[in-house]
C-alpha cells in the first residue's frame, strides 16, 4: 500500500493524474496507425447559414469544449476570391471572426495592397474552434473538420482560394510538402466535382514573427492580382 501511494505520488509531481489502460501506449505511433474517423455529419448543407448549424450542432471534436466561440467566416460570400486560414486564435475565439487580431490587422493590409478588403474577399480557418493555447491543430481534428471544410467551400464556389500557412495548405491539397515550397506555385484544389486554381501563401502571423519573407508574400499576393486583373 505505501508502495502504491508513493508511486501516486510520483506520478502527480511528474504531471500524471489519471491512468487509462494497463500497459504504456505509444501516442506518435497510435496517430500514424489508427485509421482517422470522419465526422458523422451530412455534407448536403444547401446553404451558409444550414452548414454553420452543422458545425454548431456537431459534438464530434473536442475544441468544441474548449473554445469560447464558434469561428465560421468573415466577409462577402459571393467574392471571387476565398481565403482559408489555419485556426482561430484567442482574439478570434472571443470575437467569434477569423483574423481580427494581429495577424488579421497585417492581413487586412495585405490584401489592401492589390485593392481588396473584407467586403470583396470570403475568409474562413480548416478549424472553426480554436485549439487551446494556439497549438498546431492535430491531424485527427483536421480530418474531423475537413468535411465542414469541403462543404463550404462547395457552397461559395469561389474562382480563387488563397491558403495562409502550411496547416491550410496541405489540408487543402492533400500534400505534405512544406510551405516554403508551395507559397507562390498555383495548385488546384480537386474535390466534389469542383477545379479551383488555389495559391498558396504565408500565414500573417509567420510574416509578423519573420518581417524578412514579406517581399515573398507581395511577389505571391501580385500573382494573385494578375489572375484578378486578367
Amino acid at each position: 500500500m505505501q508502495a502504491n501511494l508513493q508511486l501516486q505520488q510520483w506520478y502527480s509531481h511528474i504531471g500524471v493524474f489519471g491512468t487509462y489502460a494497463d500497459m504504456p501506449l505509444n501516442h506518435f505511433v497510435q496517430a500514424s496507425t489508427s485509421p482517422a474517423v470522419p465526422p458523422a455529419v451530412p455534407l448536403s448543407s444547401p446553404d451558409l447559414l444550414s452548414l454553420r448549424q452543422d458545425i454548431l450542432d456537431f459534438d464530434g471534436c473536442a475544441l468544441k469544449k474548449t473554445a469560447t466561440n464558434l469561428v465560421f467566416a468573415d466577409g462577402n460570400p459571393a467574392a471571387q476570391v476565398m481565403l482559408i486560414g489555419e485556426a482561430p486564435g484567442a482574439d478570434e475565439d472571443r470575437q467569434g471572426k477569423p483574423f481580427v487580431g494581429q495577424s488579421g490587422k497585417l492581413l487586412n493590409k495585405m490584401l489592401a495592397s492589390i485593392g481588396l478588403n473584407r467586403n470583396t474577399v470570403y475568409i474562413t480557418n480548416i478549424l472553426p474552434w480554436r485549439p487551446p493555447g494556439n497549438r498546431t491543430p492535430t491531424d485527427h481534428e483536421i480530418v474531423q473538420c475537413m468535411p465542414f471544410v469541403r462543404r463550404h467551400i462547395a457552397l461559395i464556389k469561389p474562382t480563387y482560394i488563397v491558403t495562409l500557412g502550411g496547416i491550410a495548405a496541405k489540408s487543402l491539397l492533400d500534400t505534405n510538402t512544406g510551405i516554403m515550397r508551395l507559397r507562390g506555385q498555383w495548385k488546384t484544389y480537386n474535390k466534389d466535382g469542383l477545379n479551383i486554381p488555389v495559391l498558396p501563401i504565408f500565414h500573417p502571423a509567420f510574416l509578423l514573427r519573420t518581417p524578412a519573407h514579406k517581399r515573398e508574400a507581395w511577389q505571391d499576393l501580385l500573382s494573385l492580382k494578375v489572375r484578378l486583373d486578367a
